[in-house]
Formats: C-alpha cells, sequence, structure tokens
C-alpha cells in the first residue's frame, strides 16, 4: 500500500491525478490512513460519518484511506477504499483545486468564464487493465471492489456513491457528465437514480423515443477537477470536462470507451461501461439520500454492464452522502455557491450582491439559501431573491436577503436579521409552482407514477435594513481587543470569535451620543448627568 502516495510521473498534464491529490492531502495533513481491517459493510462509512456528527469543526474534518478492507462475509480485498478525499471539506477541496480555501470562489469563476475543451490520448492510465466477456466474469465484474454500504442498517445494497456517469444526447451528440448513486444488484448490473432536471434524464427520454438503449460509462476516481465539475448544475448542453479543463488550466486527457461511444478521464482509477435499457426500469434503493431521510425505492433505469477498465492498483473512492453536511454536500457547496453569485450578478445584472451561502447542516444544500447584498435597492433585493428560487429546479426553497454585515453563513445572525428587520406583512413572498426537488421520475414500486410535479412552493424574506438603525450592543472593537489580549494573558480557553463580537453603528448614532459615551470611557460620565438634567420636563 504505500505505493498509493507515491509522486507518479504526469504524463502531458500538470494538474494533480487521485494519487497526487492523496499525496497533497498527506502533506498537508488532511489525510488518516486506516491500517487496521475495516468492514466496509457496517464500519466504514459510520466511522467517517462521525466527523460530521461528532460536533467536530470544518478544519478538522479528514479524508480517510482504509487500507485494509475486509467484508462482512470475510473476504479480504486488495484495493483500497477512500472517504471523504476528495471534498471531506472545503479545505480539502481547496488542496484538490490547488489553491487556498479563501480562493475557491475565484478559482470557479475562471473556470466559468474560461472553459477548456478536453484532448483525446490514446492511451491512459485508467486502461492498463481492459476486462470484457469471460475476463470480466472472471474477475467479479462489480464484484471485485470493496463498494461500501453507506448507510448500514437501511441500505439494501452497497452503492456506488462517486460514480460520474458519461452520457451523449443522442441527436446532438453533446456529452454530459454528472454524479448519480448506482445501486449495486449483479456483478454486471447496476441501477441509477436520475433525479427530475437532470440532464442524463433527458437522454434517457430521447433515447427512449429512437427505441435504442442509452450507452453510459460510470468514472470512478479521476482527477478531483473532473469531480468537482461533474456535480455542477451548468446548462444543458455545456461539457463539465470543459469547465475541468477550465478548473485544471488546461485540457483534461481523454480515452476511447472499449465497448461504447464514449469518452472518459485517461487518468480516472476505475471506468464502468455499459448500456441503461430504455424498455424496462425496475426498483433501486432504497438509499440514505442527503434530504436526510431513507430515499424510498422507486422504479428506475438500470445498466447493463459490457466492460470495466481500471489502473493494475486502483484507489477505489466513495462519499459519504445522507444527512448533511457530507462529503456529497461540500463538493456541490464549493461549486454551487460561485455558480449562484455567477448568474445573479453576471446573467442577471444585479452588482449589489456579494455572497450567495447555501446551508447544509441538514438541510441538503439545496432548500436554505442566503443572499447577502451591499446597499440594494428594494426592487435589486427582490429580483436577486426570485433569481436565486429560479436558477435551478427544486433549488431553494427558504431564500433570504440580507445586509453586508451578515455573516450569510450564520444562522443565528441570518435569524437576527429576520427578526428585526423584516415585516411579515411587507417583507414576504410566496412562489407557487415550483417543482419538488427530490419528486420521482418514474414513480414508487407501490405506488402510481406522481402527476402533480409542480406542487412545491418557496418562501422569499427580504431581511435587508431599510432604515438607520442604532448600533450592535456590545463593546466597540478596540475594547473587545484590548480585553482579548488579557484573555489570552490570563491562560484561558481559546477563542474562536463569532460574528458580531464587536459593537457597530448602523446609521441612528449622532456626533452628540459619540462624545457621550466617549466621556463616560474617560470617567467623565457625570458631566452628561448634568447635561441631561438641563432638559428636564414637567410631566
Amino acid at each position: 500500500m504505500a505505493k498509493i502516495a507515491e509522486k507518479v510521473k504526469k504524463p502531458d498534464r500538470g494538474y494533480a491525478d487521485l494519487r497526487d491529490h492523496v499525496a497533497a492531502l498527506e502533506r498537508e495533513g488532511l489525510l488518516v490512513r486506516v491500517r487496521r481491517e475495516i468492514n466496509k459493510d457496517t464500519e466504514m462509512h459510520p466511522l467517517v460519518r462521525w466527523q460530521y456528527r461528532g460536533g467536530l469543526a470544518e478544519k478538522e474534518w479528514r479524508g480517510f484511506l482504509f487500507e485494509r478492507v475486509t467484508d462482512t462475509k470475510g473476504r479480504r480485498y486488495d484495493i483500497p477504499v477512500g472517504v471523504g478525499i476528495m471534498a471531506g471539506s472545503k479545505y480539502i477541496c481547496a488542496v484538490g483545486l490547488n489553491c487556498r480555501p479563501e480562493e475557491i470562489v475565484d478559482k470557479w469563476e475562471r473556470a466559468f468564464r474560461n472553459p477548456i475543451e478536453p484532448i483525446m490520448v490514446n492511451s491512459g492510465p485508467v486502461q492498463e487493465i481492459i476486462q470484457k466477456g469471460d475476463d470480466l466474469k472472471r474477475a467479479g465484474g462489480l464484484d471485485q471492489f470493496p463498494i461500501p454500504i453507506s448507510t448500514p442498517g437501511f441500505d439494501g445494497a452497497p452503492f456506488i456513491t462517486a460514480g460520474h456517469w458519461v452520457t451523449k444526447d443522442p441527436d446532438t451528440g453533446v456529452r454530459n457528465m454528472g454524479n448519480y448513486r448506482g445501486h449495486v444488484k449483479a456483478m454486471d448490473r447496476v441501477g441509477i437514480f436520475p433525479g427530475p432536471g437532470q440532464h442524463v434524464l433527458a437522454h434517457w427520454h430521447k433515447c427512449k423515443e429512437r427505441k435504442i438503449p442509452l450507452e453510459a460509462a460510470i468514472v470512478v476516481g479521476p482527477p478531483p477537477v473532473v469531480s468537482y465539475a461533474a456535480v455542477q448544475k451548468v446548462p444543458y448542453g455545456v461539457d463539465e470536462l470543459a469547465v475541468a479543463g477550465g478548473l485544471a488550466g488546461e485540457p483534461i486527457r481523454l480515452v476511447r470507451c472499449q465497448s461504447v461511444d464514449l469518452e472518459v478521464p485517461a487518468d480516472a482509477e476505475i471506468v464502468i461501461e455499459g448500456r441503461l435499457s430504455t424498455e424496462y426500469v425496475e426498483p433501486e434503493g432504497p438509499f440514505g439520500e442527503s434530504h436526510g431521510y431513507m430515499h424510498p425505492r422507486m422504479l428506475n433505469p438500470f445498466m447493463e454492464v459490457t466492460c470495466i477498465t481500471r489502473k493494475k492498483n486502483p484507489i477505489l473512492v466513495s462519499w459519504t452522502s445522507q444527512v448533511t453536511p457530507s462529503e456529497s454536500s461540500i463538493i456541490k457547496r464549493i461549486g454551487y455557491e460561485p455558480l449562484f453569485l455567477r448568474f445573479l450578478k453576471g446573467e442577471l445584472g444585479i452588482k449589489s450582491v456579494v455572497q450567495v451561502a447555501m446551508h447544509e447542516p441538514l438541510t441538503n444544500l439545496r432548500k436554505v439559501i442566503v443572499v447577502q447584498l451591499k446597499k440594494p435597492t428594494e426592487a435589486e433585493t427582490w429580483r436577486a431573491l426570485m433569481g436565486a428560487a429560479s436558477f435551478h429546479p427544486g433549488v431553494g426553497k427558504f431564500l433570504v436577503a440580507v445586509d453586508e454585515d451578515i455573516d450569510p453563513w450564520d444562522l443565528e445572525m441570518v435569524m437576527w436579521a429576520i427578526s428585526y428587520r423584516s415585516m411579515p406583512d411587507k417583507d414576504v413572498q410566496i412562489l407557487k409552482g415550483r417543482e419538488r426537488g427530490h419528486g420521482p421520475p418514474f414513480g414508487r414500486e407501490d405506488q402510481p407514477v406522481e402527476t402533480r410535479t409542480a406542487d412545491e412552493s418557496a418562501l422569499l424574506i427580504n431581511a435587508i435594513l431599510r432604515e438607520a438603525f442604532p448600533p450592535v450592543s456590545l463593546p466597540r472593537r478596540e475594547y473587545m481587543e484590548k480585553a482579548r489580549a488579557i484573555w489570552e494573558e490570563l491562560g484561558l480557553p481559546p477563542l474562536n470569535p463569532r460574528q458580531p463580537w464587536y459593537g457597530y453603528s448602523l446609521g441612528d448614532w449622532d456626533d452628540e451620543l459619540e462624545e457621550e459615551a466617549r466621556l463616560a470611557v474617560q470617567g467623565d460620565y457625570l458631566r452628561n448627568g448634568e447635561k441631561l438634567k438641563s432638559r428636564r420636563v414637567k410631566v
């Protein structure tokens, strides 16, 4: 297993592949190597899950590399499993993007502005081993990989959670790559859950009309920039691999698949090729989903595996999903927020927008969205809220606009703004006729297909300060900073300041009040009392 962290020669590319990324995480102290045996069916995901449910701060979240993987039947695998190594935290994502955490937004903005089309190469590491026909059967098909059970006790099978499905529009040939869960049902069959609005579902329906199967390839463990681009909500027809090239600053190398007419990253760890039936669907799930509940069993498409290609010594990548925060929500958050910001500021032209925050603890990232603005007009505020609500189907159920002094990621501050800067009868709007974020495209196995597809709604709250307010009732900054120095001198527990940690003016404060406060801290407050006595009025 020592070879995993070795720096490998990077032929014709400057961007990191998974091995380079693992080595970089180790250098940064963001990787935990687990060398004891771990049961992939009962122990692996629960162990990683503790860092999100155990009260640890995000700076303490790590990627885990499991080197001695077993299953419940006692089988030992020679393939290690990485969980949290792509997006266990924003700090891990920053390593994958080769930037500092505070530079992530700018990195995405440059990638969206300057996508770079991928290039074809004749061969790549992902095809060091090619398994078809009898070779595929002898290797065990999907069963050769230590695919973990994500929600032990509830999931009915292992699921490929970090699988990027590549398909093409049969009319235009335009490629799409998206991350969808893969229900392992047999050594050569895997189910897919293509939620409403997903591009792979549009491709499936087009092939269904033509009465042909949909060719697909599942990419596992590509270079990190590919994973980050694969989960983004880019417009239909935009190639996620070109966005990945923009993140890398150079073209992503692709190779042709062996059994389907598709192209995949040459430097990935594993690729599973096959065809999705458009004649039949079958039960898929249940699965612990990011909305925080077990997603019920649905009738969904499935793929018959025709070929597997892989590196000689691959790493299997698995993402935690389920209750957020999780790896699947973090990897989306670091790209969704810049994408929202670009949409509101660039495409809608709302220049007062400063930041967009998508909240993930227990709310699945998509539901609670806070838009921070700097001195917007009333019309700009409502346009920003409505724009955020309409950006993507199923994204944005509770949307709040706040001022620049409100940290949009701090829900306590957001609730503070809602409580004192908004009036429910004037500053709230409800949008109806929206799609459900997790509505079934095919219906549950035991129920008819859902026909009401637009019965969701969104709540918009304008919590922007419209008038001058008194100062925030905390000591001024200079006094808090001096007190902090004393705190540290006394050896008291380390502080982790949360906004607001000092008082500041919000406009309703004049020179007289400023002078009175100055006199008070100088010990001359009795002068203020004498002045106030002169203003006495008879009752």
